[in-house]
């Protein structure tokens, strides 16, 4: 017992460790928004990320990493948009004093047709609408860190060209596709500001949020749209259990076009690594499928990977509970012994 609970210290005392070591003054809610105040503020500064590559920022549960992450940042770059509904909460908690910056400003947001006041927060798949994000990140930067302003507008300048550039890029390719076949399914509703700008129609099996329940109505409607009109493909999402999508191609017979990313970007060896390459991908695996190209190989988890995601969350939240619960029996027990 005694081993067990020197173990379960060290395991607190090193991630009290990792944490301390962990500040930044600048951080993101989201690696989308991390990767883009990257490529602005280059090597003058250091951003921060509150939820992981591969995490789901809709599901995502403040941890006490995500506190004193925040309690030591001076800025915050946000989506709003009800994307973040848990960060007003991690603020309050963790006394921070920073700054909170919206880097939506500017965005003509589409309005949600469930609820009120709500509006779909997934604006960046949209990379005209990626230069409004990139835009107020640069003038927070600049605000932040005024001794810098030449080099973060000289990097802000070659970025917005690299973004205009992917904007074009993307508009080709998804002309490139038969009209008829210009219907994206997906595992959630995250392609509507993406199916706008480059002409898209879309479906998926949840709404805006990943925490929806599915209902059957849309499953049915799903079936009946792909076998009526032919649909060559359907896609799953890198942060979402692919299970029901699956099924749906099981029972129509419609190929898995690949996987896309949304909500989160890969990891460094992902062919979505960074938000560019993460709409290029996205892009090339629609094109390709929609147009009745071979089955597009996934490139970042395997589906049994995705599908233990939530598993492997469920291990990592209880090896955090007995890393505190062993801190907290530790010290009861120095305190009884004095």
């Amino acid at each position: 017992m005694q081993k067990i609970i020197s173990l379960l210290f060290s395991l607190l005392l090193i991630n009290s460790i990792v944490l301390a070591e962990e500040s930044y003054k600048v951080i993101a809610t989201a690696s989308i928004f991390a990767d883009m105040a990257k490529n602005i503020a280059g090597d003058k500064l250091d951003i921060g990320l509150i939820v992981p590559v591969g995490g789901d920022p809709h599901l995502h549960e403040p941890t006490p990493r995500d506190a004193q992450l925040v309690s030591k940042a001076e800025l915050i770059l946000m989506n709003g948009l009800t994307f973040e509904g848990w960060l007003n909460k991690l603020v309050k908690n963790s006394g921070t004093n920073a700054k909170t910056v919206l880097i939506t400003k500017g965005v003509n947001a589409i309005k949600s047709l469930d609820y009120n006041n709500s509006f779909d927060p997934h604006a960046w798949m949209d990379a005209s609408n990626g230069l409004f994000y990139i835009k107020n990140i640069k003038d927070a930067l600049v605000e932040y860190d005024p001794a810098n302003k030449d080099y973060y507008e000289k990097n802000y300048e070659v970025y917005k060209k690299e973004i205009e550039a992917l904007d074009i890029y993307i508009k080709k390719q998804i002309e490139s596709i038969p009209a008829k076949s210009r219907t994206l399914i997906t595992s959630h509703d995250a392609f509507q500001y993406y199916g706008r700008r480059y002409n898209l129609a879309l479906e998926s099996v949840l709404g805006i949020s990943t925490d929806e329940d599915v209902q059957t109505s849309s499953v049915s409607k799903l079936n009946k749209l792909i076998k009526e009109n032919n649909i060559p493909a359907v896609f799953i999402e890198s942060t979402i259990n692919p299970k029901l999508l699956k099924q749906i191609a099981s029972d129509t017979g419609v190929k898995i076009g690949g996987e896309l990313f949304a909500d989160s970007l890969g990891d460094e060896d992902s062919p979505a690594n960074s938000y560019v390459n993460m709409l290029r991908h996205n892009t090339d695996v629609i094109t390709n499928a929609l147009k009745g190209n071979s089955q597009v190989a996934i490139d970042h988890h395997t589906a049994n990977e995705v599908e233990q995601s939530s598993s492997s969350n469920m291990l990592m939240y209880g090896i955090i509970a007995c890393l505190f619960l062993g801190g907290f029996f530790f010290v009861f027990r120095k305190l009884n012994n004095t």
